[in-house]
Parts: C-alpha cells; structure tokens; sequence
C-alpha cells in the first residue's frame, strides 16, 4: 500500500514538473505555488480562461498600484 501512495505522489511531483516548465516556457510568471494553486483550482471546477483572465487582471492592478507608489515617493 505504501509503494502505491509513494508512486502517486512521485508520479504528482512529475506532473507539477512538466507543468512548471510548460509554464516557463510560456512565460507565464507562474512560480511552483501558484502554478499548484490554479491546478487545484482548475480540478475544482474553475474555468481554466476565467482563471486566466482574473490573473491578468491582478497582475495590471498590481502594476497601476506599483506605479502610483513610485509616483508618490
């Protein structure tokens, strides 16, 4: 039973592996946590595009707000 449980997590780790890469090579900016995060979000049931789309939104948000700070300073 252990050696089931070690090959499926081995095989999850291969997996979350490949999708890092997949995910550098298409320069998402995703690190291993979030790159996690959006996958258990997607086997939720989360739309993979909406998903896509609140994280562009962030990231624009993030920026605007960046920008105003250094503006101020």
């Amino acid at each position: 039973m252990a050696s089931a449980a070690n090959a499926n997590l081995n095989a999850v780790r291969e997996t979350m592996d490949v999708l890092l890469e997949i995910s550098r090579l298409l320069n998402t900016g995703l690190d291993m946590e979030s790159l996690s995060i959006c996958v258990r979000l997607c086997e939720q049931g989360i739309n993979p595009e909406a998903l896509s789309a609140v994280i562009k939104e962030l990231r624009k948000a993030s920026e605007t707000l960046k920008a105003s700070e250094n503006s101020t300073n």
